[in-house]
């Protein structure tokens, strides 16, 4: 199975360019330079001109004079990158001469990405807008790759009848609870993706199974169990998911080796996803859901602790959590406004199109 990051658009051009200069004919040897169909060139005079360009289109690189009417060059890059936002434009600044050490450190400090002094030759300035063409456009791949993972993730969601305030419980609180057990950054960036991600594998599973109501044959369930093993596929293209890949697959694996898909024991199961999966059954035990009502706290408490005994769980983790709880009843039961959530405007966007995409009645979750 190719992963979802093998059908993603690879960037084709025309490559955009926006060039900031006072200079007419600064700017029209940037248009020799830079011919099409392989750049599509854009012209400002002045700094003002760039900025109101920028608010309303998307460039692959800018190259930005760094003197200027009005506003000069570094006073662009600031505004861009601290009032507009836009942190990834690659900006390339244009010095005159050798350029000093202190034009260089001030220009860095605004925001510049990368510099050219003039006079400089065709080649070189092809190889630098080229050079950072490419890793706009590997940027922009992995943007494109979360944000369609995490819609996908929300079409989940939708079938099982949730909004997504489970995904978003769920990287809530499986970030606070690995900043209780002192996990790294880059672990707690992993939960908070495992938390839309975990269930993504569904997509693979034949709908007749996804919904059906009631239990599964033994034949169903060995099908809907293939959803850890389809979900890292479609993931384990993107190598920042590296961390977040070991939730998908197995989070579903038991302390006592029950579990699946691969029957793992004890701290043979990745820490991440014990982690995220007391997460997983705390909120599924908490919430409603269209076939079961939610549970009171100390009933929770009570089912939890006896998986723990019957070897279902990390004792250890399971005891840490749950005291965690007990201190933060309140981060454990947010309902409401949850802050900011991956994925989310574009499962919004899905929602507000679900006639058009003839979204299935939601059915209940088996297996859980």
């Amino acid at each position: 199975m190719r992963s979802m990051f093998d059908y993603l658009n690879q960037g084709a051009a025309p490559f955009k360019v926006l060039i900031v200069d006072d200079e007419p004919d600064q700017r029209a040897l940037v248009q020799a330079i830079l011919q099409p169909p392989k750049y599509e060139v854009f012209e400002a005079a002045d700094g003002m001109t760039a900025l109101d360009i920028v608010t309303t289109q998307d460039f692959d690189v800018m190259v930005l004079d760094k003197r200027l009417p009005g506003i000069d060059g570094e006073e662009v890059c600031r505004r861009i990158r601290d009032d507009i936002g836009n942190l990834l434009l690659p900006i390339i600044m244009v010095t005159g001469g050798g350029g000093s050490t202190s034009v260089l450190t001030s220009g860095l400090r605004a925001g510049a990405s990368d510099f050219i002094h003039k006079p400089y030759s065709a080649q070189e300035f092809v190889a630098r807008i080229d050079s950072a063409i490419n890793r706009k456009r590997l940027t922009d791949q992995l943007e494109s790759a979360e944000s369609v993972l995490f819609a996908l993730a929300r079409m989940v969601e939708a079938k099982d009848g949730n909004t997504g305030d489970h995904c978003t419980r769920l990287a809530q609180y499986s970030v606070r609870f690995g900043e209780t057990l002192g996990l790294s950054g880059s672990d707690l960036l992993a939960l908070r993706r495992g938390g839309v991600l975990h269930d993504i594998g569904k997509l693979g599973i034949p709908e007749q199974i996804l919904l059906k109501p009631g239990g599964f044959t033994p034949d169903e369930w060995a099908v809907m169990k293939t959803h850890t093993i389809i979900g890292e596929r479609l993931c384990s293209g993107l190598k920042s998911f590296r961390q977040t890949v070991q939730i998908i697959r197995s989070h579903h694996e038991r302390w006592d080796g029950s579990g699946y898909p691969d029957g793992l024991h004890g701290e043979e199961i990745p820490l991440l996803a014990r982690v995220f999966q007391i997460c997983d059954i705390y909120d599924a035990l908490s919430f409603a859901r269209p076939y079961k009502p939610a549970l009171p706290t100390h009933e929770v408490v009570r089912i939890m602790r006896k998986e723990a005994e019957r070897g279902w769980r990390d004792p250890a983790l399971t005891n840490v959590f749950l005291d965690l709880v007990e201190r933060e009843r309140e981060t454990f039961m947010v309902q409401g406004d949850m802050g900011e959530d991956l994925g989310l405007s574009l499962f919004e966007g899905i929602q507000r199109s679900k006639e058009e995409l003839n979204l299935p009645t939601p059915l209940r979750e088996p297996g859980q």
